[in-house]
């Protein structure tokens, strides 16, 4: 959107993981605010009309109209996280949750480039961004202490990588698909 930078383009002025979202990952989007491939966004206008805030829960609206139903449905990247997410970097500091994401963003082009079959890139994505780190680590763990993998085919390797990952969901109870906005009456 012309006239909208931010300084850190990996958290979302919305509060998504823009580190971890499919069109960040695949060099598409730059993150929100960060120039080419950066699309229109109704938040980041609102942000330019209020002062520029690096984060709308800086502003004292928030939460405003914006985010009834925000949450609903995800776009290229689960929101069911959203707002623990906010809480978290309210918590923690922004350094200490970028670097939770950072080392998840590792893991991710780790799986992706390893275990990717050309069929799991979404589950692979969706996974890492809603998996509790902990637990994303333990999958990777139990992959490396896989070494015949590396002799098996991409879709072999992709299989088994899936299914730790769905299990290690199942365990939290935690869906690994996308939510589809429900359609306006």
């Amino acid at each position: 959107m012309k006239g909208f930078t931010r300084e850190e383009l990996r958290f979302s002025l919305c509060g998504l993981n823009c580190i971890l979202c499919s069109m960040n990952v695949g060099g598409h989007c730059p993150g929100c605010g960060g120039g080419a491939g950066n699309q229109s966004c109704a938040i980041a206008r609102c942000s330019l009309e209020h002062g520029g805030f690096s984060f709308c829960w800086e502003c004292p609206q928030y939460p405003c109209s914006r985010y009834q139903h925000f949450d609903d449905g995800d776009s290229f990247v689960p929101h069911r996280t959203r707002k623990q997410d906010v809480a978290s970097v309210r918590e923690q500091g922004l350094d200490a949750h970028l670097a939770q994401l950072q080392e998840k963003r590792f893991i991710l082009e780790e799986l992706l480039a390893c275990y990717n079959d050309g069929r799991h890139k979404t589950l692979f994505l969706t996974a890492v961004y809603l998996l509790p780190l902990v637990e994303v680590r333990n999958v990777m763990a139990e992959l490396g202490r896989r070494p015949e993998l590396a002799q098996q085919s991409a879709k072999e390797r992709a299989l088994a990588a899936s299914d730790l990952l769905q299990k290690a969901a199942d365990r939290r109870d935690i869906c690994l698909k996308l939510t589809k906005k429900p359609k306006e009456q």
